[in-house]
């Protein structure tokens, strides 16, 4: 952690002063690091909030990944639909292609999907 150092000074008269005169008589702690303790307070303040603001981007990135991966399914499945369709569309096609060249008498194209 770094150590906040202040911007000025202290005046000597004060840093000559005896530990007496410098300590709260509340709390005891000495007012020549009172200053340094809020210091340090605040920034504690900002790095919870930065804390927060991470686990909260943790939070999303593992929603994004889960709807990655469900997507990723359905255009797995969406593809294998097509496929099939696909399949389904050769497959008419060739009976429409004989029922032409049976009804007609005429000669009509190979087929590729029927010759497999």
């Amino acid at each position: 952690m770094n150590r906040h150092i202040p911007v000025h000074a202290l005046p000597e008269e004060i840093q000559k002063m005896s530990p007496e005169e410098t300590v709260c008589k509340y709390c005891g702690v000495s007012y020549l690091i009172l200053h340094e303790f809020k210091a340090m307070e605040e920034k504690l303040k900002a790095m919870e909030k930065e804390m927060k603001f991470y686990q909260g981007s943790v939070d999303r990135e593992k929603r994004l990944q889960e709807k990655l991966q469900s997507l990723s399914q359905e255009f797995d499945q969406y593809k294998t639909d097509s496929e099939s369709k696909d399949k389904r569309l050769e497959y008419v096609f060739c009976l429409l292609l004989s029922w032409k060249e049976n009804r007609f008498g005429w000669p009509g194209d190979t087929c590729l999907y029927c010759q497999q």
